[in-house]
């Protein structure tokens, strides 16, 4: 492989998206997340770890699938969080754009600062990609922590530089009973969203155990044992207090 560039670590890649942006999408998954959810459905991206790749090695390799795409759908890079490895995403996106091609980050937020240094390299990100498909684990800075082992702080800073920016959002909640399901964090999500210019949507994601045979597999203890699935009725409750459903 050519040395030239900035070298991204890849976990795996999907040809066929249908949910991680508008249209067709093919979704590059980066490798290493910080954060620890406990409903975490991908816990074998946590690690820095996967096949390298230039950004132009990858950009000719997802490129061959633009026929599928359509006018309305594109490439969108999620993880993992795609934000570690911004200086890598940004050359790829930097290629995609200069071909026309719709971009879209899948990201929880974690690595956001307002570091002068970081914002520059974000505002260069920004410029490359057209939507941020923006995770909100919980409204409650406490909650957000015992959670996922990170406060809330910065990722809800970043949804406002998103806005301020101009920059095109969707927000996702993933609904878990008895632990993201209360009334007061639904209300003060769907406020703090309505503060917001910029989100083209906002989605329940109802928790699900897909993931626990890959907490098995990595011989981890999963947190969330015994925690039944929201039901079609709790989901329906949650739509409505965030103002997706009337």
């Amino acid at each position: 492989m050519a040395d030239n560039g900035n070298i991204g670590i890849v976990h795996s890649l999907e040809t066929f998206g249908l949910v991680d942006g508008p249209g067709v999408r093919f979704v590059v998954f980066l490798s290493g997340c910080k954060m620890r959810c406990k409903f975490c459905h991908n816990p074998e991206t946590w690690k820095m770890d996967g096949e390298e790749w230039t950004a132009e090695k990858l950009f000719q390799r997802v490129r061959r699938y633009k026929g599928y795409w359509k006018n309305n759908g594109g490439i969108t890079v999620s993880g993992g969080e795609p934000l570690l490895q911004i200086d890598f995403l940004t050359e790829f996106l930097t290629l995609a754009k200069k071909d026309g091609i719709n971009t879209a980050v899948d990201t929880a937020g974690q690595p956001f600062s307002e570091d002068p240094e970081w914002l520059e390299k974000f505002d260069r990100l920004l410029s490359v990609t057209d939507l941020f498909i923006l995770d909100i684990k919980d409204m409650d800075p406490q909650g957000h922590r015992a959670l996922t082992g990170f406060g809330n702080e910065n990722i809800l800073a970043m949804a406002r530089y998103l806005s301020d920016k101009g920059k095109k959002m969707w927000i996702r909640h993933v609904l878990v009973p008895g632990l993201t399901d209360r009334e007061e964090d639904l209300t003060a999500l769907k406020g703090f969203i309505s503060s917001l210019d910029t989100v083209d949507r906002v989605e329940i994601l109802p928790y699900h155990t897909l993931g626990i045979m890959k907490w098995e597999e990595l011989k981890q203890l999963y947190p969330l044992e015994g925690v039944p699935v929201p039901s079609k009725e709790e989901i329906e409750r949650a739509e409505y207090l965030l103002g997706i459903k009337k």
